[in-house]
């Protein structure tokens, strides 16, 4: 047991937490229409609580626990064997108590589940969204995670045996639920009004603490996923730093140059951006890499929620798959380049070994885009036929706040 390795997982978990709920709901809160911020600030936190609950129960004995290559055992359900109470034993995860391990990674599950909302926000039945939860994360997020983060010599994950790079969860956690997110945009369908009636965000300074909170907690996130207090750490934090800083100029200048105005929103989408794109590299990539992944990360996710939007014409209502699905890409891809020692990563020793890992990371983001969009569709669509996925389109123009909650956030 090392108690400055503890001391500071758990503080990363409070940051990871504190991302969610109030981080991640304010951010998605403040972008809708005032009608329905309280349906998409409940749609969050029961997500992500429900989430947590699964990951408890089952996620995290599937997720870390040897079996196949793709799911763990059942020996960790509920937790078991973590803490004797007749001794007061706790078992151990290298210098961490799992208990802490296990913690950490809950919040991971339940911010990963909580994005997805993000995508199908102002017409998706309440009911519905739980259900497909439920569903999406036992068969997309658990076996990813899985695939990419257990080691094992024996029966290591998928992804994780072929080598594939993701320090924090680009290919688990953003590419996941920005597939997850883009199918149902498609399945649920667009708003009504969708191209014909303004739909402006209701709450810009909402979004901008939420995107602020994002960042702060991103540092437990990243630099969270060492482990450890130690130098890994260190780097992770400073990368996730210069990374963001990077994006959000990035996206500003580009939006600048594109549209003849920087916009608040485009600044605070572009630390999201950033964040994302780093993700998969904080640890693995030196400070330079980590500056060239935030900007290009940022430059992309500018093309993602415009132009890729319009060719896909879906109603990815706020932008998940436009920013943690191609940030997520760009960063697991550039951390195949950047993580060789040539580009000042802690990696890859010949340059010539950069081609090999480049495939392995293509190979992860392929089959993350084929399994959580195909569980996501047969999960939308067990959903639909339980609970109807889309409320009644009366209800969806007087907003869901009433119409499904019975409140509404604003009084005159």
């Amino acid at each position: 047991m090392d108690k400055a390795d503890i001391s500071w997982l758990l503080v990363s978990t409070l940051l990871v937490l504190m991302m969610a709920v109030p981080g991640l709901a304010m951010f998605y809160g403040g972008l809708v229409r005032s009608k329905n911020v309280l349906s998409v600030l409940l749609q969050v936190l029961c997500t992500f609580v429900l989430g947590l609950v699964l990951w408890f129960i089952y996620g995290y004995s599937l997720a870390f626990t040897e079996g196949n290559a793709f799911f763990g055992g059942l020996s960790r359900a509920f937790f078991s064997g973590m803490f004797t109470p007749a001794d007061g034993k706790f078992a151990m995860s290298n210098t961490l108590t799992e208990l802490l391990f296990a913690s950490f990674q809950a919040t991971f599950a339940g911010i990963t589940c909580a994005l997805v909302v993000g995508s199908f926000a102002e017409r998706a039945r309440f009911s519905a969204v739980l259900v497909f939860t439920v569903i999406w994360f036992t068969f997309a997020y658990v076996p990813i995670a899985h695939m990419v983060w257990f080691a094992s010599e024996t029966a290591p994950g998928l992804l994780n045996a072929q080598g594939a790079l993701d320090f924090a969860g680009g290919t688990v956690v953003h590419i996941n639920a920005g597939v997850a997110g883009l199918v149902g945009a498609y399945v649920v369908g667009k708003r009504v009004g969708y191209g014909r009636e303004a739909m402006q965000p209701h709450n810009l300074p909402m979004t901008f603490v939420g995107a602020a909170l994002l960042w702060v907690g991103w540092f437990g996130f990243n630099a969270g996923s060492a482990l450890a207090a130690n130098e890994n750490a260190t780097l992770a934090f400073f990368n996730t730093m210069i990374a963001t800083a990077g994006a959000v100029l990035a996206w500003l200048f580009t939006e600048w140059a594109i549209k003849g105005k920087p916009s608040m929103l485009g600044a605070a989408s572009g630390a999201i951006a950033g964040l994302v794109g780093i993700t998969p590299a904080a640890g693995l990539v030196g400070p330079v890499g980590a500056l060239i992944i935030g900007v290009v990360a940022g430059v992309v996710c500018v093309w993602g929620v415009n132009g890729l939007k319009r060719l896909l014409r879906a109603d990815d209502a706020l932008d998940v798959f436009g920013i943690h699905g191609v940030g997520g890409i760009v960063g697991a891809l550039l951390t195949g380049v950047f993580n060789a020692q040539v580009f000042g990563g802690p990696g890859l020793a010949e340059p010539g070994m950069i081609a090999h890992q480049l495939w392995v990371q293509l190979e992860g983001v392929l089959l993350t885009i084929v399994w959580s969009g195909v569980v996501a569709w047969i999960a939308y669509k067990i959903a639909n036929a339980l609970c109807g996925m889309r409320v009644p389109e009366d209800q969806e123009r007087e907003g869901l706040d009433v119409t499904s909650h019975g409140e509404s956030a604003y009084h005159s």
